[in-house]
């Protein structure tokens, strides 16, 4: 069984990383470069940085804080946020990203995906999705959960995996802050339908709600935010959990 992975996410915003609630409401969580050195020291097994404006204000995302945060780590490193083409990719790449994380971008074009697969290999890609229960179903949203799309969620993941997604990270906005727990049934759903890594994200405000999802969705990552940036859940402590829960970790 391949180990489950705990994965923060630095959601930044001119400059510094930051938490709202549902998308919205963002507070100051402090310093990425220093947030991300913690985490590297703590264990974490990934770390996720997002520039959550850079679609919204039409730019790419600031080169310059992801290499000071690359320089602080030595796990694998996902950086998502305005990302429209190769060059983009190939420009993270090479100021120290491991993987990239695509959302609005590859819902407008979704040849994009079979694009990076094809130049940088699937493992480089990772499909963010930003998803709420609206009118009686899940639909993706964009821009940093701004715009409700028509496509059903289920739907726009099979096609990313298709086209040659090599992981799908799944943010519940309805789930988003409230610290409530992840949305372990529409998780589980989605994880039986695929056959790439899922990351669950959006809801984590407890020890025991990683343990639920990685028990009752299966799936093979975790990523939380707030309760990681506010030093409610250290992640030392959440790894014997899990272990002494059964679950494999690194």
């Amino acid at each position: 069984m391949l180990a489950k992975r705990i994965i923060p996410c630095l959601d930044v915003k001119d400059g510094r990383t930051v938490k709202g609630v549902n998308f919205v409401d963002l507070r100051d969580a402090g310093d990425p470069v220093e947030l991300a050195w913690q985490y590297s020291q703590q264990g974490a097994d990934e770390l996720v940085f997002l520039d959550i404006t850079a679609t919204h204000e039409k730019r790419k995302t600031t080169i310059e804080l992801v290499k000071a945060v690359a320089r602080q780590v030595n796990i694998p490193f996902t950086i998502g946020g305005g990302i429209n083409e190769l060059r983009d990719a190939e420009i993270l790449l090479n100021a120290g990203a491991d993987k990239i994380s695509i959302n609005s971008a590859a819902v407008r074009r979704p040849e994009l995906i079979n694009e990076l697969a094809s130049a940088f290999g699937r493992q480089f890609v990772v499909i963010a999705v930003d998803t709420r229960y609206v009118d009686g179903g899940n639909f993706v949203h964009l821009r940093g959960g701004r715009d409700k799309t028509e496509i059903d969620t289920a739907t726009w993941i099979r096609e990313a995996e298709d086209r040659g997604a090599g992981e799908i990270l799944l943010t519940s906005m309805d789930h988003d802050g409230t610290k409530n727990g992840f949305d372990n049934g529409f998780l589980k759903t989605i994880n039986d339908q695929i056959h790439i890594p899922l990351i669950a994200s959006g809801g984590a405000g407890s020890v025991q709600h990683f343990v639920d999802t990685f028990q009752q969705a299966n799936v093979d990552a975790a990523l939380a935010a707030s309760v990681f940036h506010y030093g409610e859940i250290l992640i030392p402590n959440l790894k014997r959990v899990l272990y002494e829960e059964g679950i494999v970790v690194r």
